[in-house]
């Protein structure tokens, strides 16, 4: 896998990954406005089967921000989520808080490089995968990496968390 950042791809996802040493692959795409589901256009787009691609959702858990990065194929499973972190309760956080602490926007959002260290979720189907893919930190930018490295680079942990 390429360690390589072209000039316009350059973000806090890939230079979190860069410093760290960290292998990845950009795939840079044409975005288009109308697209509300980003993910699933990501797969689209770069010809990769949907299961492969993983969106990153901000949550408000028991009074504090977690991350849960799930397939674009399925849904974050709340309940499932704030138990992995030992918590009772989990919400949809707003999504005016998650850019302000993420630093990135909405449908952009990469769980490597925020601009607060959240917790992190990662369901563990990435598992089944020698890759996978995230938002690299804009729209119509992704970034391949394996799910171990994902785990490194975003100090995530796996667990069940999605539903279909």
């Amino acid at each position: 896998m390429a360690k390589r950042v072209e000039g316009s791809a350059g973000t806090p996802a890939t230079v979190a990954l860069v410093r760290a040493g960290i292998p990845f692959t950009p795939h840079a795409y044409a975005h288009e406005a109308s697209s509300t589901s980003f993910g699933l256009e990501a797969a689209e787009k770069l010809d990769v089967a949907a299961g492969r691609v993983f969106k990153t959702l901000l949550t408000d858990v028991d009074g504090r921000l977690v991350v849960g990065v799930v397939p674009v194929t399925g849904q974050l499973d709340l309940k499932a989520l704030a138990t992995a972190v030992g918590a009772k309760r989990a919400v949809m956080a707003d999504p005016s808080l998650a850019e302000r602490k993420t630093g990135y926007v909405v449908g952009g959002i990469s769980p490597i490089g925020q601009k607060s260290r959240l917790t992190t979720v990662v369901d563990e189907s990435a598992l089944t995968f020698d890759t996978v893919f995230v938002s690299g930190g804009r729209r119509g930018f992704d970034i391949e990496l394996t799910p171990a490295d994902l785990a490194r680079a975003a100090s995530a942990v796996f667990a069940a968390i999605a539903r279909p």
